[in-house]
């Protein structure tokens, strides 16, 4: 697999923000995403056995697949052996590509608002998180999704990298939550404590 890195952190969004993750970011992705922030396109081959060496120099349980899009490269032999050390697999994905059956955790973040073909396949979510812009609606984006995906839904406010602009989805995105209380509030608080 082509890992862009592995790092030991706290998982900065959605349901689990705040838990000690150790972190999987594999390499490439299929949508180009205006406001993406990740860079994915490097990265090193490492064969499973030496991703699972990787993660397991670090003591956290939890282990977050992420990238890029990790549905491209990620296995279910992967997600085997690391579940076979004791680990808690999440994955966190735009949902364009299926996952291995196995994983434990399933983030769905649809972007279909900003790119167009970027339908969603999946048929299984453990939680939806939505970036929001203040424009494009919410619903919208969930609208054409299998009715059995998560009720666990979470707003995050586009970060656009002004500051201002920032300021103003955050407002957005607050007055969205209370007038559709469904939804929670997602901080990429990684970004607020500065690490990585």
């Amino acid at each position: 697999m082509r890992v862009n890195e592995i790092f030991y952190s706290l998982q900065g969004e959605g349901y689990y923000s705040g838990t000690p993750a150790v972190f999987v970011r594999l390499s490439g992705c299929n949508l180009r995403c205006p406001f993406c922030d990740t860079r994915h396109e490097s990265g090193r081959e490492m064969s499973e056995k030496e991703i699972v060496e990787a993660v397991g120099q670090y003591p956290a349980r939890h282990v977050v697949v992420t990238g890029g899009e990790p549905a491209l490269q990620l296995t279910e032999s992967l997600v085997d052996a690391l579940h076979a050390t004791g680990r808690y697999v999440a994955v966190e994905t735009n949902g364009t590509h299926t996952l291995p059956d196995n994983v434990d955790w399933v983030t769905l973040s649809p972007k279909s608002a900003f790119v167009d073909g970027a339908e969603v396949m999946l048929t299984r979510a453990d939680e939806i998180k939505v970036v929001y812009d203040g424009i494009h609606d919410p619903e919208g984006q969930l609208s054409t999704l299998n009715s059995q995906l998560s009720t666990l839904r979470f707003l995050q406010p586009c970060d656009t990298g002004d500051a201002a602009r920032n300021r103003q989805i955050t407002a957005a995105t607050v007055e969205y939550i209370k007038c559709h209380p469904e939804w929670r509030l997602s901080l990429q608080i990684h970004k607020l404590l500065d690490i990585q």
